[in-house]
């Protein structure tokens, strides 16, 4: 079977074996939760900030949950962002903050069905030491009209959130800025930039609203890619041409094109260097998964180009992960992997329907070199339990060899609660080192918890050779979280 990658080379990918490994045991240790804080102090600040989601200062990452469907000021769908801090003990025992269109000096006003926190993204954009919050807001309303949408960056500092930048306003009705959003300094100046989607009646764009975001900044948006009757699915960004800098990777679909293509700006103007007819329609990830020192690409729930006949994964039943590796001295072009529950050493089996690799994060989440791959499929049943949800753990077993991992349900062993029907754990997943041991552990969405109210499940890794500890739920309840609806989708990286 061959991938129809276009740019250096075309890598066989193996078609993966249908032996499969059930899943035993669970992830790793969490500790119990705490009431909600405003704001966390004691930090003090170190520029550029180290840890992607800091906000504080503190050496600890923090976990941004977002909850665009929760009410605010008795304002249904408003939407806010619940910061949980990450420390000592991980999440949960050291308190939350919510941060909305009604916090003091957040850009905007707490409107019914403006859905802030549908995005979230972490960097620091500023320079200052410490990570910021990037907010989409897709159906905020604005003078141009109805569903123009926002990007606003809240800043993080040592005493919590204050303030915050408009960084982009949708210009025309439906234009939806900030439904996707990614972060990185694409353009190599030294300023973070964000990347986000644009709809311009039957035109779509991926643009760049570029550095740096003070007052009288220049809110022009810079275009990378666009499409007449269609328009872009996921966007993530990492260094894929190894030359120390920041590119974009996304993924489009329409009526007759689809896609996943990676661009640079290494040259003073944006360029395709990778290209591929198979797409996502919700996740991609980068990292590094073979430990060799380049930057790896998983297409998350891969889609065959409807118009060809070539496509990297042949057994898509029930979802599956294209894997294409970095190659020393250039871009993507080391090979390619498919990844599906039938894979060899892979817990479960595929299903249709189960959405396996629907989400994806990427951590070091044990001592070793190399990335592990998060993966979430939302629609996973558990038993006779429909949409209950289930998340992996993979870790890639060489170039061209499907990753290799356990599956983790609520009714596998050291895991909190029971798997229901609908309550989608795996919606969204993320990682970070919250307890600040130097090991990336998980954090796992599942927002049709608790009739909807939802929840975010928390392991962090295992030392090495050490026992794997329960993993628990973070939850409105237990944070004392008003208005929340489907916490636990999205989270932030």
């Amino acid at each position: 079977m061959t991938a129809h990658l276009r740019n250096p080379t075309r890598e066989a990918a193996r078609k993966p074996a249908r032996n499969k490994l059930i899943a035993a045991g669970a992830l790793c240790a969490a500790t119990a939760l705490g009431l909600t804080g405003l704001a966390a102090g004691g930090a003090s600040a170190a520029a550029p900030a180290k840890i992607r989601a800091d906000y504080n200062g503190d050496g600890y990452a923090d976990l941004a949950v977002g909850v665009p469907n929760g009410t605010v000021d008795g304002k249904a769908k408003a939407g806010y962002v619940n910061v949980v801090w990450g420390g000592k003990s991980g999440l949960g025992q050291h308190g939350s903050t919510t941060v909305s269109q009604g916090t003091t000096g957040v850009p905007g006003t707490v409107e019914a069905g403006d859905r802030f926190g549908k995005a979230v993204a972490s960097d620091d954009m500023n320079g200052d030491g410490f990570a910021d919050l990037v907010v989409g807001t897709p159906d905020e309303a604005n003078d141009a009209g109805l569903g123009a949408g926002t990007v606003a960056v809240v800043w993080g500092s040592a005493s919590g959130f204050k303030g915050g930048f408009t960084a982009a306003n949708g210009g025309v009705s439906d234009a939806s800025y900030g439904a996707l959003l990614a972060t990185g300094d694409f353009d190599k100046d030294g300023d973070k930039d964000i990347a986000l989607n644009t709809h311009f009646d039957e035109t779509s764009q991926v643009a760049v609203r570029k550095g740096p975001f003070t007052a009288g900044s220049s809110a022009t948006l810079e275009r990378v890619e666009g499409w007449h009757f269609a328009g872009p699915a996921a966007l993530t960004a990492g260094d894929f041409d190894g030359d120390g800098g920041d590119d974009l990777a996304f993924s489009y679909k329409g009526m007759e094109v689809s896609g996943t293509q990676v661009m640079s700006r290494a040259s003073g103007a944006w360029k395709s260097t990778w290209s591929t007819g198979d797409s996502t329609n919700s996740a991609l990830a980068a990292g590094d998964f073979d430990g060799d020192g380049t930057t790896d690409l998983a297409v998350g729930n891969v889609q065959a180009n409807p118009e060809s006949e070539e496509t990297g994964c042949e057994d898509r039943l029930g979802g599956a992960i294209l894997t294409v590796y970095g190659k020393q001295g250039g871009t993507l072009g080391g090979g390619t992997s498919c990844t599906t529950q039938n894979s060899d050493q892979v817990g479960g089996a595929s299903e249709a329907e189960d959405n396996f690799g629907a989400r994806l994060a990427v951590g070091k989440l044990d001592q070793g070199g190399a990335d592990k791959l998060l993966v979430g499929a939302d629609q996973e049943a558990v038993g006779t339990a429909k949409n209950a949800g289930t998340y992996w753990t993979l870790t890639s077993t060489g170039t061209a060899k499907p990753f290799t991992g356990p599956a983790f349900s609520q009714n596998s062993a050291d895991v909190a609660g029971t798997a229901e029907a609908d309550d989608r754990l795996g919606a969204a997943v993320s990682t970070g080192d919250y307890n600040g041991d130097g090991r990336a552990d998980v954090a796992v969405g599942a927002p049709g918890e608790d009739a909807k109210k939802g929840g975010v499940w928390y392991g962090p890794s295992a030392a090495a050779g050490g026992p794997n500890s329960p993993v628990t739920a973070v939850t409105p309840g237990k944070l004392g979280l008003a208005g929340a609806h489907e916490y636990g989708s999205p989270l932030g990286h």
